[in-house]
């Protein structure tokens, strides 16, 4: 499936944002107290991925990781959208990649210089 390179780009930073947040505030959210933020943050990274990106089998994983107490703070959403995003070509890398006909006629083999 082709991504515009923006989306991609887009879904990358946001994970990456989004672990950030989660391991800035480790000291917050180990007391267990702001678990619903955590969740909900969880929720909107997870529905802005798939808007961004499509479904992928790598997000499930990466939720369910995100429910447990002390998994949640690995970089579960940076390792997600990287393996979606991987080895996929972007539209425009396709159309550059692309290698364009000659228009020229083919050449001629090199003449050699006639011999004495």
């Amino acid at each position: 499936m082709e991504r515009p390179r923006g989306r991609v780009v887009a879904a990358r930073v946001i994970a990456i944002l989004a672990d950030a947040v989660q391991l800035g505030f480790l000291p917050v959210f180990v007391g267990g107290a702001p678990t619903g933020f955590d969740a909900v943050l969880d929720l909107v990274v997870g529905a802005v991925m798939v808007a961004l990106l499509g479904w992928h089998w790598a997000f499930l994983p990466a939720f369910a990781l995100e429910l447990l107490p002390a998994v949640d703070l690995a970089p579960t959403w940076t390792i997600a959208v990287l393996v979606a995003t991987r080895g996929a070509p972007h539209a425009a890398e396709r159309a550059s990649a692309t290698p364009e006909p000659s228009r020229l006629p083919p050449s001629l083999p090199p003449s050699t210089p006639p011999t004495s």
